[in-house]
């Protein structure tokens, strides 16, 4: 069983920056895929942006020039540096793998106002 665990999150003002970390408890780390998710109220979790293990990303088109996801397979760590932040990116943000596994962290909540 994967475990995740986020920290990061908070509330900012549009425009700001935040970086998520994801604490990811694994033996195969470096070989999955990894990636963030997000689910604002109302909404269901979506992709914004995944990593393989040697480093190829793919980002929504919502976050693409904004965002930026990286990993350090050494410490088992997964990274979600967001900037220019707009009000519509307010949402819980959960890591996992890409495909999601069964089990999902507690998450991170990321909040900015206009």
């Amino acid at each position: 069983q994967v475990q995740f665990v986020e920290s990061g999150g908070g509330s900012v003002q549009s425009g700001g920056s935040l970086r998520l970390s994801c604490a990811v408890s694994t033996g195969l780390f470096s070989l999955y895929t990894m990636a963030w998710y997000r689910q604002a109220p109302g909404n269901q979790r979506d992709l914004v942006a995944s990593i393989t293990g040697d480093g190829s990303t793919i980002y929504a088109d919502s976050v693409k020039g904004r965002f930026t996801i990286s990993r350090d397979n050494a410490k088992k760590m997964v990274y979600l540096q967001m900037t220019s932040l707009k009000p519509e990116d307010t949402a819980v943000y959960y890591c996992n793998l890409r495909p999601e596994g069964r089990y999902w962290g507690q998450g991170t909540q990321v909040t900015v106002s206009s």
